[in-house]
């Protein structure tokens, strides 16, 4: 490992892309650029004003340390501790997953679905049912200012980390949180149910990519010998919560959609909109609605 200590700012960022790169790292130059600005505290404009300086002995240590941890396969969030998501500063811990972008379309559908029934200010019930870091539910909240919500988990650090989340982003005094299975804790009727649960192949597990398959909670990936357990328990569980007119709302794998639309209608839904695609194409967001009476 690279004992950074006599280099300059700019001299160790190179030497870290240079590391990464060697390892097959795809985002080689960004997270040798982050890195080397959280060990050393500067931003952007900061790595850039101070690139001749030399490194301080704590700052090489730290910056090695970063190195190793990332040369091992750890994600970059996971070493910062925290990860955005939807604008949010999220803290991460060991009980949840890194927020991901294509679960920002479960948000995006979930709003156009809240716009097309009658505007985003109505005092909404929403539901995240093992809600990890609380990115879904708060994301909602953050965009919908006479909601309360309410995240449940099985996992009690989940639900931790998800609290504090919510009192950092302002959001605590509209959000409680539940222990329990899915919805099994909680007392409709509920305006919105989101849900970005377990979905991996238990068999797929070990093909997963390290920053994966080694650093997310495992209970939060295994969905099962077809990856669709988790569907089977809370859609159930979710329609018998949702008012007449509600909406559930779920990510799903690729090829999934398909069958968990037909998990919606065998439990009274019907499809709210076709299921929306995430950037790569994959259809990501799964909605039912429930007819109003």
């Amino acid at each position: 490992m690279t004992d950074f200590v006599g280099q300059t700012v700019e001299t160790a960022r190179r030497t870290l892309t240079t590391q990464f790169k060697s390892a097959s790292i795809e985002s080689a130059e960004l997270d040798a650029r982050i890195l080397t600005g959280h060990a050393l505290g500067l931003d952007l404009t900061g790595l850039i004003s101070a690139a001749q300086r030399q490194l301080a002995p704590d700052e090489s240590a730290c910056l090695a340390e970063f190195a190793r941890r990332r040369l091992v396969g750890e994600p970059v969030a996971r070493i910062l501790g925290e990860k955005e998501f939807w604008g949010l500063p999220l803290r991460l811990s060991s009980a949840t997953l890194v927020p991901r972008p294509d679960t920002e379309t479960v948000v995006e559908l979930a709003l156009e679905l809240l716009r097309a029934g009658g505007g985003l200010d109505r005092p909404l019930r929403i539901a995240d049912l093992g809600t990890g870091s609380g990115a879904i539910l708060l994301a909602l909240l953050s965009e919908l200012p006479a909601a309360q919500g309410f995240g449940t988990d099985i996992s009690e650090g989940a639900l931790h980390t998800a609290s504090a989340n919510a009192a950092r982003t302002g959001l605590l005094e509209r959000a409680t949180f539940v222990a329990c299975d899915y919805a099994s804790g909680l007392t409709g009727p509920f305006d919105l149910i989101i849900s970005n649960p377990p979905y991996i192949r238990s068999a797929d597990i070990d093909g997963l990519a390290t920053e994966v398959r080694n650093h997310d909670p495992l209970a939060a990936l295994d969905g099962g010998a077809d990856g669709l357990d988790a569907y089977r328990a809370l859609i159930p569980q979710a329609a018998g919560l949702l008012a007449p007119g509600g909406c559930l709302v779920v990510e799903a794998g690729q090829g999934q959609s398909g069958p968990i639309e037909a998990f919606m209608t065998n439990a009274g839904l019907t499809p709210a909109t076709a299921p929306k695609a995430d950037l790569a194409g994959i259809p990501r967001a799964v909605a039912g609605h429930k007819m109003a009476r």
